[in-house]
């Protein structure tokens, strides 16, 4: 089971130094991968140029984008962008989708909320495909590192989602709110069976918010309560209380041995705090991790 994290860019007072010595620091560690996500309505850096400066900054690590929230976006346009950062990348580029659940960042930005639907999901990466395969157009480039441009997982939940999804992706981006087990068995089994139907063996990634140490639960609080606003301050208060990983070093390692025996391949940690500390301290929870495996 590969391991990544995820870059704290829902953090307020981010700098470009807060960034580069994360990025630099995961590129050098025991991670498999780096991760970010996107968003409109918050103070948070722009998606796509993040994913670049990390392309750029980084040489080793898998660059998962976790989720860009396609239906809000141009297909023509998208599918030039991530062509550029599969480039600069060199080719370590994956591309998670989804719908997104936010209405205030499809308005934001001038899209149409009605476009929040698979079945335009599913268009919109098919006609990204066409354009890196050059079926497009033949100069609407750059040329990607596979034809058919980089791996596409899904960030589907339902049912239906997933049947569709599976059609066009090689498997899930999943997010487990609680970071709960039987969330993330339940979320894996929806998957192998949707994807059995098409004789196809998905990649299983998961990802959950944590905190290490003392402070770790006042740490996912304060981070929640302002990354939930949008759901309402007293909802968002509510959530904030019991969801994700606060905990020891040790509790995390063995939630992580509980997930890839649930079959996971891929786990990425999602972080509450700037605090470059956070980092360190799952890096030790990762070596652990690893030596456990090869005793």
């Amino acid at each position: 089971m590969k391991i990544g994290m995820t870059l704290p860019v829902m953090e307020p007072d981010l700098s470009r130094q807060d960034l580069e010595n994360w990025t630099l620091r995961i590129d050098a560690g025991p991670w498999s991968h780096i991760a970010l996500g996107e968003r409109i309505l918050f103070p948070n850096p722009e998606f796509i140029s993040t994913l670049s400066a990390v392309a750029a900054w980084t040489k080793r690590v898998e660059i998962i984008a976790t989720i860009s929230v396609l239906t809000m976006h141009n297909p023509i346009l998208s599918a030039k962008q991530f062509a550029t950062i599969d480039m600069i990348s060199e080719g370590r580029f994956t591309l998670g989708v989804g719908v997104g659940g936010r209405e205030e960042d499809y308005n934001a930005i001038g899209s149409k909320w009605s476009n929040r639907r698979w079945a335009t999901l599913s268009n919109c990466v098919k006609t990204m495909q066409s354009v890196w395969s050059m079926e497009y157009h033949p100069n609407l480039g750059p040329t990607t590192s596979s034809k058919n441009g980089p791996e596409i997982l899904a960030g589907a939940v339902g049912p239906k989602a997933m049947d569709m999804s599976s059609n066009f992706a090689a498997g899930l981006a999943g997010f487990s709110f609680n970071a709960d087990i039987e969330e993330i068995k339940d979320s894996f089994n929806r998957v192998n069976e949707a994807f059995m139907k098409k004789n196809k063996t998905p990649r299983l990634v998961t990802s959950f918010w944590f905190g290490l140490g003392e402070e770790a639960r006042s740490d996912i609080q304060i981070h929640l309560e302002r990354y939930l606003s949008w759901m309402g301050e007293d909802l968002a208060k509510d959530l904030a209380k019991t969801a994700g990983f606060s905990g020891s070093q040790d509790k995390l390692v063995d939630f992580l041995h509980l997930i890839k025996a649930a079959g996971a391949t891929d786990v990425i940690l999602v972080p509450t705090s700037k605090n470059i500390e956070q980092l360190i301290l799952a890096e030790e929870v990762i070596t652990e991790f690893n030596q456990n495996l090869t005793n």
